[in-house]
């Protein structure tokens, strides 16, 4: 009698072992990779959002309080004069430090989220396992990208609207308005737009440089550089009112994103495992 046995099929085997990773399943992967970014991060907004909404509460009660002064007219002086002095001074000084710290933001978000993301793995040498995964390096780089720099924009433009609302009230104290350079970058769609900026930098200048220091303090510099250009560009947008300045600051920042992230997937595939 003759034993038939059924051929081995290698081919089959190693195509099976050599097929990519699904798109779907790569959300997965990159949580694993990025787990500390995707729970610092919004814890650490999420205690600046908290802290917004507490400080708000105040401020629009204390201004609610001297707005009220000059309707009541058997409103004592001395107390209407106090109130009126505390917010010019405490709140105002709150306020103000909070609005400087909404400046920085992006770029510090930048700096310590878009930096490490691809740096970490060349400046310690982990590259060259996780590299060489049937992941793929950049199916790898463009999931990091996207799915962290949507978190990073998400949750910007969240905290931005709740700054807006905190700092609603000095804009008619301090004769300010939502064109004021220092107060248009902090809200609506533009404050997410420079976050994902700064994110696209620091994943960029991580990838170029291959440190994560030296990337960190290039995305630093290379955001002041740009916040400086578009101070100087916004007198140059064919619009004049908050919305349309908007859409068209949000447009040429989500462009150089976009380049930043295609030129970081670029070294990526350029860089030899």
């Amino acid at each position: 009698m003759t034993v038939l046995t059924l051929p081995a099929e290698p081919a089959a085997e190693a195509t099976a072992a050599l097929r990519p990773v699904p798109w779907r399943r790569m959300a997965w992967v990159t949580w694993r990779q990025q787990r500390a970014t995707f729970i610092s991060v919004p814890a650490v907004l999420g205690a600046v959002a908290l802290f917004l909404l507490v400080a708000s509460l105040k401020m629009h009660h204390d201004y609610a309080a001297i707005a009220g002064c000059s309707l009541d007219i058997g409103h004592d002086s001395a107390a209407c004069q106090q109130g009126i002095s505390h917010f010019n001074t405490v709140d105002w000084t709150a306020g103000n430090t909070v609005l400087i710290l909404m400046n920085l933001l992006p770029a510090l978000l930048g700096a310590f989220t878009g930096a490490p993301l691809l740096a970490r793995e060349l400046e310690t040498g982990t590259f060259r396992y996780a590299w060489t995964q049937g992941l793929g390096r950049e199916r790898q780089a463009i999931a990091k990208l996207v799915l962290v720099g949507v978190m990073m924009a998400v949750l910007a433009g969240g905290l931005g609207e709740l700054f807006a609302w905190f700092f609603q009230p000095f804009l008619h104290v301090e004769e300010m308005n939502a064109l004021t350079s220092t107060v248009f970058v902090t809200r609506g769609i533009v404050f997410a737009a420079w976050t994902l900026a700064a994110f696209a930098t620091g994943a960029f200048l991580g990838m170029l440089l291959r440190r994560i220091l030296p990337a960190m303090a290039g995305t630093l510099g290379v955001y002041l550089l740009t916040a400086l250009a578009a101070w100087y560009l916004r007198d140059h947008y064919p619009a004049a009112t908050f919305w349309p300045m908007q859409f068209i600051e949000a447009g040429w920042l989500l462009v150089l994103s976009v380049l930043l992230m295609a030129a970081t997937v670029r070294l990526v595939r350029g860089r030899a495992a």
